[in-house]
Order: C-alpha cells, then sequence, then structure tokens
C-alpha cells in the first residue's frame, strides 16, 4: 500500500510559518497532527471556531493543528501573512499553528499538498477551503475530511481521539 511506503514523508516538509520562520514538520513527530487549507472568506471559515475547539478539547493528549492558507478557490484568501494572522487572531482567536500562504492545488502546488494529494493514501484533488488530513503519532496520513466535515463532528473525534490513542 502506498500510505504504509510513505508514512513518516510528512516530517521531511520544511514550511513557512505565518511568521516567516522555517519550521520543519519533524516537530510534530509524537503528536497527532490535522493539516487543514484555510480561508478569511469562505463560507467555511466558522470553522476556525471549531478547530480552536478540537485543539482546546485534545492539545493536552497531543493534537497539534497545522493550518495552511489557501487562495485557489474563489480568491477568498487574498490577505498578506499578516493581515491573516491578525483576522485569526483577533476573529477566532487561534491557537494552533498558522503558517504561510501556499498553494493546495494546480501547478504551484506546494510540495506538502502534492504529497498528501497523490501518495498519502488519500488520493485525490483538493475541493475546497477546509479540506482536511489527519496524521498518526509516527507521521502517517491516517484518514482525510472534506471541506464540510465539521472538526467538532463525530467523524473527526473519533479519528482523532483514535489517533491519540496509539
Amino acid at each position: 500500500m502506498q500510505a504504509e511506503k510513505t508514512a513518516g514523508k510528512v516530517y521531511e516538509f520544511e514550511m513557512k510559518t505565518i511568521d516567516g520562520k522555517t519550521r520543519r514538520l519533524a516537530d510534530y513527530k509524537g503528536h497527532a497532527l490535522l493539516i487543514v487549507n484555510t480561508a478569511s472568506l469562505c463560507g467555511f471559515t466558522p470553522q476556525y471556531k471549531d478547530l480552536q475547539s478540537l485543539y482546546e478539547k485534545h492539545s493536552a493528549q497531543g493534537l497539534r493543528i497545522a493550518a495552511f492558507p489557501a487562495n485557489e478557490f474563489g480568491a477568498q484568501e487574498p490577505g498578506s501573512d499578516a493581515a491573516i494572522k491578525t483576522f485569526c487572531l483577533s476573529k477566532y482567536a487561534v491557537s494552533f499553528d498558522l503558517y504561510s500562504k501556499i498553494a493546495v492545488k494546480g501547478e504551484s502546488i506546494h510540495p506538502l499538498y502534492k504529497y498528501l494529494t497523490t501518495e498519502s493514501g488519500f488520493p485525490g484533488e483538493i475541493p475546497w477551503n477546509f479540506s482536511k488530513f489527519l496524521v498518526d503519532k509516527k507521521g502517517k496520513v491516517v484518514a482525510r475530511f472534506g471541506p464540510d466535515a465539521n472538526p467538532m463532528g463525530k467523524e473527526i473525534g473519533a479519528a482523532v481521539e483514535k489517533a491519540l490513542a496509539e
């Protein structure tokens, strides 16, 4: 199975944080990680609130959330990194990890999202903002959720709890 062959590959990526610092995703080893592509002007933007609630509920058990703003869908993330950070902090008081805006599909797709959408075991183009990938403590992508999957819903909750328990 492709996902088994690439388990841990997510840790090979280095990403730019919303503050412009380089961070290795290997820093998440030993944690369950929910990777989400986000946007500030989307109908799903209120999911920031539920993502924050999910993070608060499970962070002590080892859940981390990495939000990657993207502007591929209806130009719903037109702002600069500074504007995105201000929006997320002032409107939703997010305390999980925010990263610099990247491309999550198309010719300019970031290598992390190329991996997630082709080699992770959950193939397919990102359909819209707030698509989610769950990575277990060993770096294996174990679930994928669509944009309409509520971060505080049963489906994501059960998958997160399972990933944290392993």
